[in-house]
């Protein structure tokens, strides 16, 4: 619900955003940032499924930078896309995680491709397509969401293009990062836990099958629906389509998303596989940008001050002089007291004697003569 829900509220709405030209800037900025923020601390997270999801979050900026510039049909058409790759790569993390006896970080696997060849397969599979591997789902999602960028008029769009090609190189090094660090390489796990890896039963591999067509064909086979010559009669007015003509990118620019997915899979073989000791000495060299994007932008703990300890803080100031020492001091609990008091003095009078009580009764009535005699 969380992933699918806004991008298919703006798409749903995109008549009304298409009035709305300022909305539509701050959705394309909100979208492009999100993209390169989330793919830059995929880069150095450990956890295999941490790593898919910041992934997830990536995309999402995508699809939303997709609907920011006007290209609602390329926005959805990812987001299904996605919805196929993405399930199988998560899907084949728990595959990991369950024949390596819940263990989930990667630094404590390699190797693994002999033990679990299939789920290996599936996780190939669900990078190329998030790579936007020709002819893979997420190429034709991909790269119509970067073809409208790049031509779009609308302001940020230049912005989303850049950012959405950088993102693009991102996404190729950290996808195969967990690919060489998971499956590939020397092992590094416990050496019984290694022994004991296996695939799944049927009930978990099935699936993975099913996601693996999607990932491999939802492109081919929906593309001419979504985005192609079939689009007016298959979104039949549900969101705002866009009618232009069909522009093809310049092969400069082709090139150069190529490029920038091949330099992040060759600069992962690299560092991962071929020189694995780099690795260490890029995040020593590196260790501000390293430390950034190992502790998400430090953004939990700016969370934490900004807003979390000063709430707290102002919590325990209402609870401890606001509600103890002002409203329970002067309201229950001073009523007790008060009560308590004047209790404890009336009581006093409750002597259990017999003349005692004679006697009060004989001063009440000479009062209440002496009263009415006078007044």
């Amino acid at each position: 619900t969380m992933v699918t829900a806004g991008v298919f509220m703006v798409a749903r709405m995109s008549p009304l955003f298409e009035l709305a030209t300022f909305t539509n800037l701050f959705i394309t900025f909100i979208g492009a940032a999100t993209a390169i923020f989330a793919a830059s601390i995929a880069l150095t997270q450990n956890d295999i499924k941490r790593v898919i999801a910041y992934s997830t979050c990536s995309q999402l900026g995508y699809m939303f930078f997709a609907a920011g510039i006007g290209a609602y049909n390329s926005s959805i058409f990812h987001l299904m896309t996605h919805g196929f790759f993405k399930a199988l790569l998560f899907l084949s993390a728990g595959s990991v995680i369950h024949a390596m006896h819940h263990e989930q970080d990667m630094r404590k696997m390699g190797g693994l491709f002999s033990k679990i060849p299939f789920t290996g397969s599936m996780m190939w599979i669900g990078s190329l397509a998030i790579i936007g591997f020709p002819y893979f789902s997420g190429y034709y999602s991909k790269e119509s969401i970067l073809d409208n960028a790049y031509f779009a008029t609308t302001g940020m769009a230049n912005l989303a293009y850049i950012t959405g090609v950088i993102t693009a190189l991102l996404t190729a090094f950290y996808s195969w990062r967990l690919l060489f660090l998971t499956f590939h390489g020397d092992r590094r796990a416990d050496q019984n836990i290694f022994d004991k890896a296996h695939e799944p039963s049927l009930v978990m591999t099935l699936p993975l099958v099913v996601l693996a067509l999607g990932s491999v064909f939802a492109g081919i086979f929906f593309a001419e629906y979504y985005i192609g010559k079939y689009q007016t009669e298959f979104w039949n007015h549900a969101i705002a389509l866009k009618h232009e003509a069909h522009h093809y990118l310049p092969f400069f620019q082709t090139l150069i998303i190529k490029s920038s997915v091949a330099l992040g899979v060759i600069l992962a073989a690299t560092i991962y596989f071929y020189n694995k000791n780099s690795a260490s000495k890029l995040a020593h060299i590196l260790k501000p940008l390293y430390s950034i994007s190992l502790n998400k932008w430090y953004i939990d703990e700016l969370y934490d001050s900004v807003l979390v300890r000063p709430y707290i803080y102002i919590a325990n100031l209402f609870w401890k002089r606001g509600d103890e020492k002002f409203i329970d001091a002067y309201g229950p609990k001073g009523i007790t007291r008060l009560i308590s008091f004047i209790s404890f003095y009336l009581s006093r009078f409750q002597s259990g004697y017999l003349y005692h009580y004679a006697f009060a009764m004989l001063g009440g009535l000479v009062i209440i003569l002496t009263w009415f005699m006078y007044y």
